[in-house]
């Protein structure tokens, strides 16, 4: 079979082809928006785009008496503006030397043809919310966007997840560290080398992050819950050994899906810096500084989903991980953010199809989990709604 009889067989795989073919690189988005849009006209649905250019798509309840909830993806792919071509390559959906953008192309087909499906249907249901960001490959700018005042849901599920049948309950911050080290006194290599007052700002530098944490700092059964990694150092020029540095820099990410251990591992880290600084207080300065780019997504004592997540996901016969991931993604701010009640959300990062090699010109999409990917939220949804 080839790429056109399939696409001609099932709607699912034409639905996402044609979203794969439109390139959408971050901040360029313009043209998949005027397709979905498009595309919502054309199947009655109720649908709009912000002022930042997400997409809001609506299916209104059935039964006040339910709750709704929330399916979120993001429309921008990493890669250029050059044309998609897709093929099939056995159970693989391709793009000819390019990413093909099932990140997350895969996730806003899924969730289209469910709405369009499920408006057409009989299903007693409590309305389902559909948000459509823009930028989350670069920036997040999108999501960031939102006003979440808007959305009644609770639950929500981002469906970004790169293996069918995960759903991620927990995921690490971000945050960004810079450590400075300053010498008072500077010099030449030789005629100041014996001078007792005088210290090399790069090899205090390399002291002190040899005592600064490195790798997992914490994990729990099994996985990491919090880690440092250090990014590179820099002091002087390579070239240049006849002067005695009076500057140095080293760079550090913190990951962590727990706040608290967070700041247990930044406290570490200060105190390091600080004793630091009395030993060499008449010579030397070290500053530590912490810039968070990225918010924990700390697990939600809320069991609910993940159980009702296991159990369907086993009736439709797709083995169920739910697990924690040490990256980020926008559950971690739709998890610092609340709804138009004011309840803060619960979101899981949800997996509808396999997606290999995201990022690259080799990435593909298995499309038989895709298929199986959109079942288990149809027998999810109806679970839901019970």
């Amino acid at each position: 079979m080839d790429i056109k009889a399939l696409r001609n067989e099932n709607e699912l795989v034409d639905l996402f082809c044609s979203l794969a073919e439109i390139p959408s690189p971050s901040l360029h988005e313009e043209a998949v928006v005027d397709w979905i849009v498009q595309y919502c006209a054309k199947n009655n649905l109720k649908c709009e785009t912000d002022d930042y250019g997400n997409v809001h798509v609506e299916v209104q309840a059935t039964d006040s008496t339910k709750s709704p909830i929330l399916l979120s993806a993001h429309m921008d792919v990493v890669g250029d503006d050059s044309p998609v071509k897709v093929y099939l390559d056995g159970d693989f959906i391709k793009a000819e030397g390019r990413t093909l953008g099932a990140d997350d192309k895969a996730g806003v087909a899924n969730a289209l043809y469910f709405v369009n499906r499920l408006s057409k249907s009989n299903i007693a249901h409590g309305g389902v919310e559909v948000v459509f960001t823009r930028d989350e490959e670069s920036g997040m700018t999108g999501i960031r966007h939102v006003d979440f005042s808007k959305l009644k849901s609770k639950y929500v599920l981002v469906l970004d997840s790169d293996s069918l049948g995960q759903l991620l309950t927990a995921g690490a911050s971000y945050t960004q560290v810079t450590l400075e080290m300053n010498t008072f006194k500077g010099g030449h290599s030789g005629i100041d080398i014996a001078d007792e007052t005088r210290e090399n700002a790069a090899k205090l530098l390399a002291d002190l992050v040899s005592e600064l944490p490195q790798g997992v700092f914490y994990a729990e059964n099994g996985q990491v819950v919090t880690s440092c990694n250090i990014g590179g150092l820099s002091a002087g020029k390579l070239e240049v050994t006849n002067v005695i540095n009076t500057y140095g820099q080293a760079t550090y990410s913190i990951r962590s899906s727990s706040r608290a251990k967070e700041e247990e591992l930044k406290d570490l880290m200060k105190f390091l810096v600080e004793e630091f600084n009395k030993e060499y207080k008449d010579m030397a300065e070290a500053k530590i500084i912490f810039k968070e780019h990225m918010p924990a997504f700390e697990k939600n004592e809320d069991d609910y989903i993940p159980i009702l997540f296991e159990a369907v996901a086993k009736k439709v016969g797709i083995t169920p991980e739910i697990s924690s991931f040490h990256a980020g993604a926008e559950t971690h701010i739709y998890a610092n953010e609340k709804n138009a009640q004011g309840e803060k959300f619960a979101p899981y990062l949800v997996g509808l199809a396999t997606v290999c090699n995201m990022h690259s010109d080799k990435e593909y999409v298995d499309y038989k989990t895709m298929i199986e990917g959109q079942k288990l939220l149809q027998a999810l949804f109806e679970a839901y709604n019970c």
